[in-house]
């Protein structure tokens, strides 16, 4: 306990030296992360094939490849996001100037999850130093090779007093939500986000959540059957399906459901061959716990396609379940895993009505060439973000925010929003001295007239 709250007052003790609050310094903080990044490479891949059996293109696809261009982007716009940025100034406040400066919070504390290990603690982590933050870094205790070299990697390549990972469990985790944070980001279930919440309620500090949910998948009647096909299978199956945006359940337009299913097997075989549980590329589960809740959830429903398991690599193969309802176990909690349950329909309407009688998702794709059953799913379901005709892939863009809504998340990051994130906005009015209007000091009399004509 001592040694957190020892870290966490020289941090704070850093940070109030004006260090990390230079340009010049966050850009060669983002240099040094690229660097950093690019020397160790061939260990990211290592570490992440340990993990989760990831293949080294799904690694750099996913982990590596999105930070590095999230590093390029920030480094070229960070000077301009640092300016102050002016205002208007109403005329009730002549002569007067109105500027927001936009200034770090302090010490922030970063909380990733074991899914994507890498990526998910870098990424806010580029936005606390582009903000000019002090960071303490806690990667999840499930991803052991890839949290124990990014504390060594950090470590080796930056001041502890700015950058600190700190490796262990729920107890690390517990002690850490004690502190007194400027701001805490954390990723990862609804249920652990409720406990850092309450945590950081009590001290009155502000969060970001990337939570997740029941991302549904809407295939319309109009739809490129063959092409949603390929792009669900390769969102659902991406990281084994351990990815918080990934389509959790398809609804299917009943005249589709059987040419899109039959295309939707042709796939899995096609990417992962006839048993998926022995390719040495497809993912595997990140621990034993995980794989024995994802096999209770196949108990129901008619499995058309996978259902097999490999319980010595912990893989499950991809798997497309029919005949289920909002009722089964699979239905009734976010899956995380490559286990794809079927449901069809027959208007658009009856799908927006389902998915609004639950919890606000993270993500929601739609494949459909009919802009009015577009529009209509957009402006009548909120969600954190998706695609039109594609899966998965909002969240690799500088350019959307990504973060959920309601139940799916607090927040948003990714590009000028990280920046955002991690600063808050002070605003400022500089009054002029040259001279001074008395219409707002006392004795009032009979200036209210005035000031209605001022203040219309």
């Amino acid at each position: 306990m001592s040694q957190i709250k020892d870290i966490v007052n020289r941090q704070r003790e850093y940070f109030y030296s004006g260090e990390t609050a230079g340009i010049s310094f966050r850009l060669n903080a983002l240099k040094t992360l690229d660097k950093t990044i690019r020397a160790h490479e061939q260990e990211i891949f290592e570490a992440l094939k340990k993990d989760l059996n990831k293949a080294p293109f799904e690694t750099y696809m996913t982990e590596i490849g999105i930070i590095l261009d999230e590093i390029r982007y920030m480094s070229k716009n960070i000077k301009s996001w640092c300016r102050n940025r002016k205002v208007k100034t109403p005329l009730s406040h002549f002569k007067s100037t109105s500027y927001i400066i936009s200034e770090p919070y302090g010490v922030v504390l970063v909380m990733s999850p074991w899914n994507y290990p890498f990526q998910l603690t870098i990424a806010p982590l580029l936005g606390a130093i582009a903000g000019g933050n002090c960071v303490i870094l806690k990667p999840s205790e499930y991803s052991v090779h890839t949290s124990r070299l990014l504390s060594r990697i950090i470590g080796e390549s930056f001041d502890e007093r700015h950058i600190t990972v700190l490796e262990g469990g729920t107890e690390v985790n517990r002690q850490l939500l004690q502190e007194s944070f400027d701001y805490i980001f954390f990723t990862g279930s609804a249920s652990v986000g409720r406990i850092v919440m309450e945590a950081a309620a009590k001290q009155l500090i502000p969060v970001t959540l990337e939570l997740g949910g029941k991302s549904p998948c809407i295939v319309d009647r109009d739809a490129k059957v063959d092409i949603a096909a390929r792009r669900i299978i390769w969102g659902k199956c991406l990281n084994s399906g351990q990815t918080c945006v990934a389509p959790d359940y398809l609804y299917v337009h009943r005249e589709v459901k059987k040419e899109l299913i039959e295309a939707m097997k042709r796939y899995i075989t096609e990417f992962y061959g006839e048993d998926p549980c022995n390719n040495g590329e497809y993912p595997r589960i990140i621990n034993e716990r995980h794989f024995n809740r994802l096999r209770t959830l196949m108990d129901r429903g008619t499995i058309l396609a996978g259902g097999n398991v490999n319980t010595g690599t912990l893989q499950i193969s991809p798997t497309i379940i029919d005949h289920v309802t909002w009722e089964d176990p699979v239905m009734q909690e976010e899956i995380f895993g490559p286990v794809l349950p079927v449901l069809e329909y027959d208007s658009i309407s009856e799908v927006t009505a389902e998915i609004n009688r639950h919890p606000k998702p993270l993500a929601l794709y739609l494949f459909t060439k009919n802009r009015p059953v577009e529009e209509e799913v957009l402006r009548n379901v909120s969600f954190g973000g998706g695609c039109v005709n594609d899966t998965i892939i909002h969240l690799a863009s500088s350019h959307l925010p990504f973060g959920g809504a309601g139940a799916s998340g607090i927040g948003g990051y990714h590009g000028k929003w990280s920046f955002d994130t991690f600063t808050r906005q002070k605003s400022i009015l500089k009054k002029s001295t040259l001279f001074d209007i008395k219409l707002r000091y006392a004795p009032y009399g009979n200036k209210l007239k005035l000031l209605k004509k001022i203040m219309r």
